[in-house]
């Protein structure tokens, strides 16, 4: 379904001076008893078959190369590919169409799932405009509602302020009026969070994962290397979350399930880890390497040095990656949620945010908060465990479970 472009040939040899500790490896298939993630993944089984058009960009016209299984693709065991390391493939932009519309079923169980993850913030913005009149004390309702769901008060003054002008100069006097009025000023600040996420840019697209422990990192990375194989790419997985208990083997169900290889060191620098991958994925022709990282507090300084020494060496082993780096935020931790988002961006330079666990509890108001103060784009959001229950970020859907 993604076309990709004409190749380059360019001298890029593998670095000598980022060789890991020790030798890389796949992880074989498991067997025996699995971690917990699998009965998340028998849940998904179900609707695995749901998404059938994901991104939000194709490009036509020249089919995907048909990649070889990756069952049968030799292990890595040097951090250096024998012979010439594989060339970056590069072109002109081609063309763009947009993504066929989801099914009118698929379409309706999302926003049905999304409302009731929003449901928290949906009641209190919905009532306040129940036979109201358009006075000082709706305004203040409104700022409580704003505030009470974590959008913050640079971005609550925002609407308050703008929502009033509005009013002033139309002239609206009834309460679904300001309503309506309330609808466009919030898809117009969240708008320019909604981007869609680009393949077929670079051979292989280099995406960098990080995040705070308990975010849901991996098995986002799970849920995406599912999707990206739905759509013709090839992945490859790293995992570079050395320190937590149990990551590797979390990661390689993943792996078995989506049948793709994870190279993973058993105790290793997450640095070198990384590289292993890259340079594996450039020799084999991989479409894409998802690199796992360690769950990192933005308050932990040192933690984060070798977070940006991964992405230096990433860097090293093929020259402009990574080309994607994502951050994985918990819906539900408020304006923490943006002091990560601020703390992983200055860090790392970040090129978009997937927003996880908007399930509930989750109140939705940090979107207006990002917006506000760091715009980095959104490319997804989750509201649940299963496969289908991480989708693109879409402003107007957003704001309209929000207030519907």
């Amino acid at each position: 379904m993604f076309s990709f472009f004409k190749k380059k040939s360019k001298d890029n040899p593998a670095p000598q001076d980022a060789a890991p500790q020790e030798d890389a490896k796949e992880l074989p298939a498991l067997t025996g008893t699995e971690t917990d993630i699998n009965a998340e993944a028998k849940s998904q089984d179900a609707g695995e078959t749901e998404q059938k058009s994901w991104f939000g960009l194709f490009r036509r016209d020249v089919a995907p190369p048909v990649e070889p299984s990756v069952a049968d693709a030799t292990p890595v065991a040097e951090p250096s590919v024998a012979g010439t390391p594989a060339e970056d493939e590069e072109g002109d932009e081609g063309e763009i169409v947009p993504a066929p519309a989801a099914a009118p079923g698929e379409k309706q169980s999302w926003m049905q799932r999304l409302k009731a993850g929003l449901s928290k913030t949906s009641t209190s913005l919905t009532t306040l405009f129940v036979g109201a009149k358009i006075d000082d004390d709706l305004y203040e309702e409104l700022e409580s509602a704003l505030l009470m769901s974590d959008a913050g008060v640079e971005a609550t003054q925002y609407i308050l302020d703008a929502l009033k002008k509005k009013v002033k100069s139309e002239k609206l006097t009834d309460a679904a009026q300001v309503k309506a009025a309330l609808r466009v000023l919030l898809v117009d600040l969240l708008t320019p969070l909604q981007k869609p996420l680009v393949l077929g840019r670079h051979q292989p697209l280099v995406m960098m994962i990080a995040g705070v422990n308990g975010a849901g990192k991996t098995t986002t990375i799970g849920k995406l290397a599912m999707h990206l194989q739905s759509h013709g790419q090839s992945v490859l997985l790293a995992a570079g979350d050395t320190f937590r208990a149990a990551a590797r083997e979390q990661l390689a169900v993943w792996g078995q399930r989506n049948n793709v290889s994870v190279i993973a060191q058993e105790s290793g620098d997450p640095a070198a880890v990384s590289f292993d991958a890259v340079q594996s994925a450039r020799a084999r022709g991989t479409n894409i390497v998802m690199i796992d990282t360690a769950g990192r507090l933005p308050t932990q300084l040192h933690l984060m040095e070798e977070l940006k020494k991964v992405r230096r060496v990433i860097g090293k082993g093929m020259e402009s990656a990574p080309h994607e780096v994502l951050l994985v935020i918990d819906g539900n931790t408020g304006q923490n949620a943006l002091a990560q988002v601020k703390a992983f961006d200055d860090a790392l330079t970040l090129t978009g945010l997937v927003v996880t666990k908007l399930d509930g509890t989750a109140k939705g108001g940090i979107l207006a908060a990002i917006a506000k103060t760091r715009p980095v784009p959104v490319y997804f959001i989750g509201v649940g465990e299963k496969i289908e229950d991480l989708q693109p970020f879409n402003a107007e859907e957003f704001v309209d479970a929000l207030l519907t």
